[in-house]
């Protein structure tokens, strides 16, 4: 017999012997008891059986008339509540409890017509009984979850956290193996070594030289002045492309195939170049490869820490969560809570309706807010309704702030498309991000040069990466694909909705503007846009946000034709001036703005993003 069972022995056995507990005549234990028993997940039958059995042992038969009906109506509601609404909270049974010792009470003293006083000692012993069973209801129900959440988390524990995490940090040491190995591999090379040479004169001399009569006394002597004149030519080829006069002259002093010579160089060092050219691009490309497996091992050895299992620590907070889902009709099971690296609680369960009907993930939010004593919401991808078939639930603990955006666009004149493309996205863990990239140009192909990077950096942040690294690894893709003229701007803002803190990652992108009430701040960079080096310098800057601040990202083409000598300046006045509290006006009238120093007329792609944010 296992120890759930042998539990619910012991529920049964104390049902029989809390019909000792007499109370001035009265036994308010028994319905009690009973009523917190009965809406457990137990023998509901045998529990009535061995009531009414210790109140034969124990209680007077009038007594035990009495609370036989007490029993039997207040199962008899539950029961009929369950069936009507799905569910039995534990305030409707402790109240059929009392309303029935109540109306029984009553019942038998009129019938009788004896001390009126008793029907006041009905209602307090209907009183006690009520506050009996909101006390001894969640008691009972821990009683009979804890072991099985303690059997839950050390068989997860076992099975599943060590193998899980163990795993992820094998992986990352192999991938971190991996990525040294091809970062310590040769260096770039600038120029030819002494051997390369060696090699490109043995080739000269190998097509003209070896046909020459006078070949073994030019090159027969280490001292002969051809090897000195190779040297020179070859260095003027490598620094000018082609041989210079004074060397060209002493060599015909020399050899009657000068002029052959100095082509056959020049055609051998354009097909070195070309190596070497190709060459560094390798080596480039093995650098680009290990940053990645850096970045691999990264996020695995991120995802091996991001959530702490604290199912074990927080076993009392878990079996009060399944009992307010037990409330609203809810089976659950394999339930865990986890801790984010941030201090925040993420609870992850599977639930299923316990009678069939559809059950709204709301409500399951709320016992989970009630059990943790934390406002929980449901994840990014939970369903809104539960019915008989189980599924897999999570919900997170709830962010301070939450946030609205707008954005505004003007597509260059004459152009089809606008170059610049935007993201909002948000995150796992409480975050908020706003992405905007210009491609250089406008256009189609500007368009799509945008468009990768956008999609580029949403599939890393969504699959885990940190910003920095998922902007490295987008730089790393651009630089691979390796067509000329493919460069974009990047301008990222990354809202932590707990705390309010902003972070920005700027490459190459315009300022970007922060609106306190009246006063703006402006957040410049100078660095370069992204696909033209292998290693990008990225501008990085953090704030901390308010109640009702606006962060305003936008693209130079709202700036460079402002024609102004300091356009942030003018963005900063233009900003002062607006006094909507909605996003989307708040864009739009930044645009009309920037048109009345255009005359109307739209020089460049113009996008403008923006994002409020308030406290709950």
């Amino acid at each position: 017999m296992n120890k759930t069972k042998w539990k619910e022995m012991a529920l049964y056995i104390l049902a029989a012997v809390v019909a000792k507990g007499e109370f001035v005549g009265c036994y308010p234990l028994i319905p009690g008891f009973f009523a917190a028993a009965y809406m457990e997940e137990v023998n509901r039958t045998l529990l009535l059986v061995f009531s009414i059995f210790g109140m034969a042992l124990f209680s007077p038969v009038q007594a035990m008339a009495k609370y036989t009906m007490v029993l039997l109506v207040t199962g008899a509601v539950i029961k009929l509540v369950e069936w009507a609404y799905k569910s039995c909270r534990t305030y409707i049974g402790a109240g059929a409890a009392g309303v029935s010792v109540l109306l029984l009470t009553m019942a038998g003293e009129l019938l009788l017509i004896r001390n009126r006083s008793m029907v006041w000692m009905g209602i307090l012993e209907s009183v006690l009984v009520v506050a009996m069973v909101l006390i001894l209801s969640p008691l009972l129900h821990r009683f009979m979850e804890e072991g099985r959440v303690s059997a839950q988390w050390k068989k997860g524990e076992e099975h599943r956290a060590p193998e899980h995490g163990e795993k992820l940090q094998t992986y990352a040491k192999s991938f971190n193996g991996l990525s040294q190995i091809f970062s310590h591999m040769e260096s770039f090379k600038n120029h030819f070594e002494p051997e390369e040479m060696g090699k490109m004169q043995q080739e000269i001399t190998g097509k003209i030289c070896m046909t020459c009569d006078q070949c073994a006394i030019c090159w027969q002597e280490e001292t002969s002045p051809m090897y000195e004149l190779f040297y020179r030519l070859f260095h003027s080829i490598e620094k000018r492309g082609t041989a210079e006069e004074e060397v060209h002259r002493e060599l015909a002093g020399y050899c009657p195939y000068s002029d052959s010579i100095v082509e056959e160089a020049v055609g051998v060092f354009e097909k070195a170049r070309l190596n070497l050219a190709w060459y560094n691009r390798l080596l480039e490309n093995r650098g680009i490869i290990a940053e990645q497996l850096d970045a691999m091992a990264y996020i695995m050895e991120d995802c091996a820490r991001e959530y702490k299992d604290v199912s074990q620590q927080e076993s009392r907070l878990l079996g009060t969560v399944k009992y307010r889902l037990k409330e609203r009709g809810i089976v659950s099971r394999e339930i865990h809570l986890y801790q984010r690296q941030n201090g925040k609680l993420s609870l992850q369960l599977k639930a299923s309706s316990k009678w069939g009907n559809c059950v709204p993930v709301k409500e399951l939010s709320k016992a989970a807010s009630q059990g943790l004593k934390r406002d929980m919401v449901p994840g990014k991808y939970t369903r809104s309704l539960i019915g008989k078939e189980e599924v897999y639930l999570t919900f997170e603990e709830d962010t301070m702030f939450h946030t609205l955006q707008g954005v505004a666009r003007l597509t260059k004149d004459h152009a089809q498309v606008s170059g610049d493309s935007f993201s909002f996205l948000e995150l796992d863990g409480g975050e908020c991000v706003m992405a905007l990239s210009d491609g250089m140009g406008s256009g189609i192909r500007a368009c799509k040069e945008s468009e990768m990077v956008i999609e580029l950096i949403e599939k890393f942040l969504e699959s885990g990466f940190q910003k920095e690294t998922a902007i490295r690894m987008m730089n790393s893709a651009m630089v691979i694909q390796g067509e000329d003229g493919i460069f974009s701007t990047v301008d990222l803002a990354s809202m932590d909705l707990y705390s309010g803190v902003c972070e920005f990652y700027k490459i190459g992108a315009a300022a970007t503007f922060i609106k306190h009430g009246e006063q703006v701040e402006c957040i410049s960079s100078g660095s370069l846009p992204a696909g033209i080096f292998h290693q990008i310098e990225i501008d990085k800057s953090s704030r901390q946000l308010r109640d009702g601040d606006f962060v305003v990202l936008l693209t130079d083409g709202v700036l460079d034709y402002l024609k102004v000598p300091m356009p942030e300046e003018t963005m900063r006045e233009i900003l002062e001036t607006i006094e909507t509290n909605n996003p989307e006006q708040m864009a739009k009238q930044i645009l009309e703005r920037i048109l009345l120093f255009t005359a109307g007329k739209v020089p460049d792609d113009m996008t403008v993003l923006v994002t409020g944010i308030w406290e709950k």
